[in-house]
């Protein structure tokens, strides 16, 4: 499985190489809206999955094949097929990466900071994302569909015990899914939590890419609007992440690898694969191939056409 990927244009962190520190789908959560697909088997013990080492050898390599295409890196993110935090190696990993001069980020569900280890381990990094979808047990439940151990209150609370120790910067992301958690009341108490955690941003997203379980949308542009205006009202910084990114993403050389290892985590609208394979010079029968191997996958999102990886596959990167 591939380790590093990109860099991918990121609507949050500009040009972000990913670090997919996670096996698939080793996760806390199986939302519904995820982008990766359902959860089989959930976890909430931290694990042993890569070494430290081989995490840091495998994203040294990707970012020398980006910096000799003249792709920049802002930021190296650990973005994984599942929660970043279930590895127990992540605080080590981040200390080796250290050297090479790029902020370091960690996109977390924010499940297990009720751990004091875990709190430790990521406030290693430089920019963290917590995901709050909702302060409410009942919506939470149904709509993040987390471990059966898990418990709300307990995380929440891990969320302000690591707010206030964490020195980087710190943001909320808040997933709206129409009919679930875009009331006004959901919102407004999201708002007041992430308010009284202190987060520098928060974020508010919709689905953009193809969900984990079918019928999950985005809420009408007025529900979207007035749950922005909610959160502005509390907050000192709010931003959409509703837009498509764009089809900039990284060719390092190996256009067949980049596809894989980008589509394992993120799913690649057809306009952003044929623009990687324009920049390396190759044709759609590379994406037939792929298909026919049964390595991709194409689904139909919003009258768009996307291309995810399949992680049937027995073959190995």
């Amino acid at each position: 499985m591939t380790i590093a990927f990109g860099p991918v244009p990121s609507r949050r962190l500009g040009r972000s190489l990913g670090i997919n520190n996670i096996p698939p789908k080793s996760c806390s959560y199986s939302c519904l809206y995820c982008q990766v697909g359902t959860t089989h088997g959930q976890l909430i013990e931290p694990q042993d999955f890569y070494s430290p080492e081989e995490i840091f050898k495998e994203v040294s390599a990707q970012l020398q094949k980006a910096r000799s295409a003249g792709e920049p890196v802002d930021y190296l993110t650990f973005v994984p097929d599942g929660e970043p935090t279930l590895d127990i190696n992540l605080g080590k990993a981040i200390e080796l990466l250290r050297p090479l001069d790029i902020p370091i980020a960690v996109i977390s569900n924010a499940s297990l900071l009720w751990r004091k280890e875990v709190r430790s381990l990521i406030a290693k990094a430089d920019w963290v994302s917590v995901k709050v979808d909702s302060v409410s047990e009942g919506v939470w439940r149904h709509l993040n569909r987390p471990h059966e151990s898990l418990q709300l209150n307990d995380i929440l609370d891990g969320i302000r015990l690591f707010a206030r120790q964490f020195q980087g910067e710190l943001v909320s992301e808040t997933m709206l899914i129409q009919g679930l958690n875009d009331h006004q009341d959901c919102v407004v108490a999201v708002a007041d939590f992430i308010h009284e955690v202190g987060v520098s941003k928060a974020y508010l997203s919709i689905p953009t890419r193809p969900t984990a379980e079918a019928g999950i949308s985005a809420p009408s542009e007025l529900a979207v609007n007035r749950a922005y205006q909610m959160l502005a009202d509390r907050l000192p910084q709010v931003e959409y992440l509703i837009g498509y990114e764009g089809d900039a993403f990284a060719f390092t050389g190996d256009v067949r690898r980049d596809l894989l290892s980008i589509t394992a985590v993120h799913p690649m609208r057809e306009s952003a694969v044929s623009e990687l394979l324009m920049r390396a010079k190759e044709d759609w029968s590379l994406v037939e191939e792929l298909l026919a191997e049964n390595r991709l996958k194409q689904v139909e999102y919003l009258g768009k056409r996307y291309y995810v990886r399949r992680f049937t596959t027995q073959h190995e990167e």
